[in-house]
């Protein structure tokens, strides 16, 4: 399939950027290290998170153009898994996320242990107040690394889908029928209402200016998606 020169041009840059992530992350043969820096991991979700939405935004354009009959219902095949699950996850096969993560209703709230109040014992005698502190000892500072399988399973999946846009449009055609077969789902459409995710109103580099443009191209095709 011949894609239109817009597509071609976001996809050749977002395949560069890709590639550059998986350099920082020195992935080689498949392989990558269990874990990474911590402050690598931030860098690379940092780039990942607004690459993705980018990607998900172009194949929302190009699906507005493909005209494609839904396929009868079959059951789920068993290797198929959403990059964040996984028990199996080295063995099954990528599944990029077609549809935008809804945003929280209400943020987490950050637990601060330091400030919670600990039970203590005071012993009087000898002209002096001793207290004993009864709390948990303080946790060790850890080896500042974080986990990296999730992160890896984000840019392969994230890859596969770049290097086949048309099918990934045909996979979202169908999912929208399905779920436009739903009574249950308020929001049947691939792009969440508001900003996407990973939006920076000012750009910091290259990949907030080609996930404003792709947003712009989505939602012009599409107006109303939720």
């Amino acid at each position: 399939m011949l894609l239109p020169e817009t597509i071609t041009l976001h996809q050749t840059a977002l395949a560069r950027i890709v590639a550059g992530l998986f350099a920082l992350l020195g992935l080689m043969n498949e392989a990558a290290p269990n874990r990474i820096a911590k402050d690598l991991h931030r860098t690379l979700a940092r780039t990942l998170r607004p690459a993705e939405s980018a990607v998900r935004r172009l194949i929302v354009f190009l699906a507005a153009s493909i005209k494609t009959k839904p396929l009868p219902q079959r059951p789920m095949p068993a290797d198929i898994f959403s990059y964040n699950e996984g028990k199996d996850a080295k063995k099954a096969r990528m599944s990029f996320k077609l549809f935008d993560p809804r945003p929280r209703l209400l943020r987490p709230q950050r637990r601060r242990d330091a400030l919670r109040a600990q039970p203590r014992i005071s012993f009087f005698g000898d002209n002096e107040v001793r207290t004993l502190s009864l709390g948990a000892s303080p946790q060790p500072a850890g080896d500042g690394l974080a986990p990296s399988a999730s992160l890896v399973r984000r840019l392969q999946a994230l890859q596969s889908a770049l290097e086949n846009l048309p099918r990934q449009a045909r996979r979202l055609k169908r999912a929208l029928v399905r779920r436009a077969r739903s009574e249950r789902l308020k929001l049947r459409g691939p792009l969440r209402p508001g900003r996407p995710p990973g939006f920076r109103k000012r750009a910091l580099g290259e990949i907030d200016a080609i996930l404003h443009q792709c947003d712009w191209l989505a939602r012009e095709t599409l107006p109303d998606t939720s």
